[in-house]
């Protein structure tokens, strides 16, 4: 069962691997569909992986 920590894991990963925050198009379609089952937008699931801030309503 893929779970919500095994999709943080993996954004995490790759993000180090790269040296940049990770794309959708660095990973597989499975793996975004996977990750986006999970954890959202993509936006959102960068956020959820700490890889990114969080953007507040007023910008």
């Amino acid at each position: 069962m893929f779970t919500e920590n095994m999709a943080i894991a993996m954004l995490k990963e790759k993000s180090a691997e790269l040296g940049r925050l990770p794309k959708k198009s660095d990973f597989s379609g499975a793996d975004v569909a996977r990750i986006k089952s999970r954890l959202g937008p993509w936006n959102r699931a960068l956020e959820k992986a700490g890889l990114k801030e969080k953007r507040s309503k007023s910008e």
